[in-house]
């Protein structure tokens, strides 16, 4: 079984934003980072080369594949900012559809910059998905 490559270290995250090109999204990453460490209260850890996490549990499949992952994060992409709500989105749909223009995959939340998004909902959503999973895993 291979290991994760998705896997905190000791890296510097605050280097790490600051390597970012884009201006806009090298900001508003700096602003998640603040919203993030107020909501969860964890401090901010790099995970891999390019993943901000706050927060982690223990996952065990039937599989017999196990790790550990972030709660919740985000991540700088050249195309948008990524955030990690990894409780998924269902449940949510009310949130979103108040957040502005974003788009979803699976776990991830994708905005172009945070200007264009209602704030109070994104904290509302971070805080919620982070709450849910924290007290589910009892971190």
């Amino acid at each position: 079984m291979s290991e994760n490559k998705t896997i905190p270290n000791n890296a510097s995250v605050t280097e790490f934003l600051n390597t970012v090109e884009n201006e806009t999204r090298r900001e508003d990453s700096f602003v998640i980072l603040e919203k993030m460490k107020e909501i969860t209260g964890k401090p901010a850890v790099m995970w891999g080369n390019s993943i901000v996490g706050f927060g982690s549990y223990h996952y065990k499949y039937n599989s017999g594949r196990e790790g550990d992952m972030l709660i919740t994060g985000f991540s700088p992409r050249k195309q948008n900012l990524t955030l990690y709500i990894i409780d998924g989105f269902d449940g949510y749909q009310k949130l979103l559809s108040k957040l502005g223009p974003h788009k979803t995959g699976k776990s991830c939340l994708y905005i172009k910059k945070l200007s264009d998004i209602d704030m109070d909902i994104l904290t509302e959503l971070i805080s919620t998905s982070f709450t849910h999973f924290d007290k589910k895993y009892n971190t």
